[in-house]
């Protein structure tokens, strides 16, 4: 009997259409609220026209193909440029509010964007000196920015420096081993055939409300807005307080009645680790950016997926549904079968597919391809042909991710191939950490690894040798790569080393250097004075997997992150019934301060009884 091979066919799939079906819904539900931003909201009528204004003003300048980028967080702002953006024809490259000065340098002199829109104090110098035009769009939100213009560099003409594939409808920045980012182009018919799968998944639809919440430089985002937009539901912008704080998302869930939303894993898992919260209206959960590892408990009234999927794929390739009362056992979840339109491929090192059951390779074809790089180089290199078994797609893209296909087609996600690392559901490349260091005078060499948090997740390492003889300070370095790096990609630890370590085979042994920071070659930590103390130095160093943690570390200096920040909130609830919001701890100046806000909070409660 011939063995089955890795390969998976998700179901036929359905084009959409994406812009279209906004501009249908303004007009057949033009008063119907189309964004919500605390006490301010905005009708699909009122969006349509925001929508116009913005195009109006850029139609000299963006032609059809251009890229644009945008440098807005949440706000009615950044909705109405990426519906005018899409009206214009332009190529929407979302960077986030706070991309980082270096970081927005190369992008603008690699990219060569028609323009970026943002706060003009953010814009890299090209774009401050050059043609500026400033945008009327809304202030109200809790992230809308004061001011926003389109700033034109005064040297690209209006034209785009990178060679954008025709028919792209979004590029995303994704980490680059050559210390600058790639940018992926996704074409239209992707987008929208994700969009009709998601609509259908979720039921999403007039009445309903979705959360905006993950990153807008991170492409899921793109799935929140267009999908609710094409829906003629409402989206929700979340207050920042929920990034950290588990409690304060599910309160804010229930206050403002989301009924679908996507989380990054590292947020996700603190919510499922808590009782479920009584009344939300909360109906599908999707989860995605990260290896979950645990499956939603019996109290979950919500449908929670499982999605999986590199933005060379269109945000979300597979899917494990987990529905509310299931027994999902105690492992972690798989990632399922393919979307729609996916095929799915576990190969080994040569590209041919293996039996079902052996490990390998995933590599992904079907109609949820990105057209490639802003780099045909690097497109050469990741998208290849696809094996003559595979049927209904001529390529691949060969995501480096270990899998393995079960007998039923259902994946299991194993880890990285390669040296990349996912940090608070980023995908990092240490050669880009590595590079943002020696771009610094002071710097000789730089070698960055990654190592499992306790908390879940990665931290990473920045082991570094200096210039000269004198060398800098640890602090001073990790400010110097800020501007270049989104912020999960800075190192929580920088050593300054002599010389590193060699393997075998004459490469730096990251395995070495990584096991002189085990906790057990740290320094003795001193004890807390009192009981809370003692407490929170004990959720700490278990957290953070620092034994050499004492009163006076900072939590986040010590390594510290949003998933870590949210058990250790939950944890203190548990052990001493005080619920601490996450910007309130993270401005204690040590763990000291901590424990001494903890007591403070419970006389207070004390009190109040």
């Amino acid at each position: 009997m011939m063995e089955l091979l890795s390969i998976e066919y998700g179901r036929p799939h359905q084009d959409g259409a994406v812009l279209d079906l906004f501009t249908t819904w303004a007009h057949r539900t033009p008063d119907a609220p189309a964004l919500i931003d605390g006490d301010h909201a905005w009708s699909y009528a009122e969006l349509d026209r925001l929508a116009d204004t913005v195009a109006d003003a850029l139609r000299e300048r963006v032609r059809p193909g251009d890229l644009v980028g945008v440098c807005l967080d949440h706000s009615a702002a950044l909705v109405a440029v990426t519906l005018a953006t899409a009206r214009l024809g332009g190529v929407h490259l979302p960077l986030g509010p706070r991309p980082g000065e270096r970081r927005l340098q190369a992008v603008a002199e690699q990219l060569r964007p028609a323009c970026l829109i943002g706060d003009p104090a953010l814009l890299p110098t090209g774009h401050q000196t050059g043609e500026q035009l400033k945008l009327a769009l809304p202030t109200e939100g809790a992230n809308a920015a004061a001011t926003v213009i389109a700033a034109f560099a005064g040297d690209s003409g209006g034209t785009s420096g990178a060679e954008i594939p025709k028919g792209t409808h979004y590029a995303v920045l994704t980490s680059g081993s050559t210390g600058t980012p790639k940018a992926v182009a996704v074409g239209e018919p992707a987008l929208g055939a994700l969009l009709h799968w998601y609509r259908d998944l979720t039921g999403l639809g007039p009445g309903e409300r979705h959360s905006l919440l993950i990153g807008v430089a991170f492409d899921p985002h793109l799935m929140e807005l267009w999908a609710t937009l094409t829906s003629g539901a409402a989206l929700s912008v979340a207050p920042d307080a929920v990034r950290w704080d588990a409690g304060a998302l599910t309160d804010w869930w229930r206050e403002a009645g989301i009924t679908v939303a996507v989380l990054p894993t590292p947020l996700a898992e603190p919510v499922l680790d808590r009782p479920w919260p009584a009344g939300l209206a909360l109906r599908h959960l999707t989860v995605g950016g990260d290896r979950l590892r645990r499956a939603p408990g019996p109290d979950v009234t919500a449908t929670v997926h499982n999605a999986y999927g590199p933005a060379e794929a269109t945000v979300t390739t597979t899917v494990h549904t987990m529905v509310p009362g299931g027994d999902h056992g105690t492992d972690a979840p798989p990632i399922g079968l393919p979307i729609p339109g996916a095929v799915v491929l576990v190969t080994d090192e040569d590209g041919r597919p293996v039996p079902r059951g052996q490990a390998g390779e995933l590599r992904i074809g079907g109609r949820g391809l990105a057209a490639g790089y802003l780099d045909p180089e690097l497109t050469a290199r990741r998208f290849v042909g696809a094996p003559e078994a595979a049927e209904g797609s001529d390529r691949v893209y060969r995501t480096g991710d270990r899998v393995l296909m079960r007998a039923d087609g259902v994946l299991e996600f194993l880890g990285r191939l390669d040296d990349q690392v996912k940090v608070s559901g980023v995908r990092i490349e240490p050669a880009e950490v590595e590079a943002a260091f020696e771009r610094d005078e002071r710097v000789r060499r730089a070698v960055v690894a990654a190592a499992p948090a306790a908390a879940g997740g990665h931290r990473l390492f920045a082991f570094v040798q200096a210039a000269s003889a004198e060398p800098p300070a640890a602090a001073g370095l990790i400010e110097a790569v800020r501007p270049w790096l989104p912020e999960q990609a800075v190192p929580s630890v920088v050593r300054l080393v002599d010389a590193f370590p060699l393997d075998a085979n004459g490469k730096v042994d990251r395995a070495a250097l990584l096991a002189a920071e085990s906790p057990e070659n740290g320094a003795s930590a001193e004890d807390g004075a009192t009981d809370t103390e003692r407490t929170v130095l004990r959720l700490s160093r278990d957290l953070l997997g620092r034994a050499d943690l004492g009163p006076h570390d900072n939590f986040l200096e010590a390594g510290g992150n949003s998933l870590a920040a949210a058990r250790l909130l939950a944890a203190l609830e548990d052990e001493h019934g005080v619920r601490l919001r996450a910007a309130a701890l993270l401005r204690q100046p040590d763990l000291r301060a901590v424990a001494r806000l903890v007591d403070e909070r419970r006389t207070g409660a004390g009190a109040t009884a």
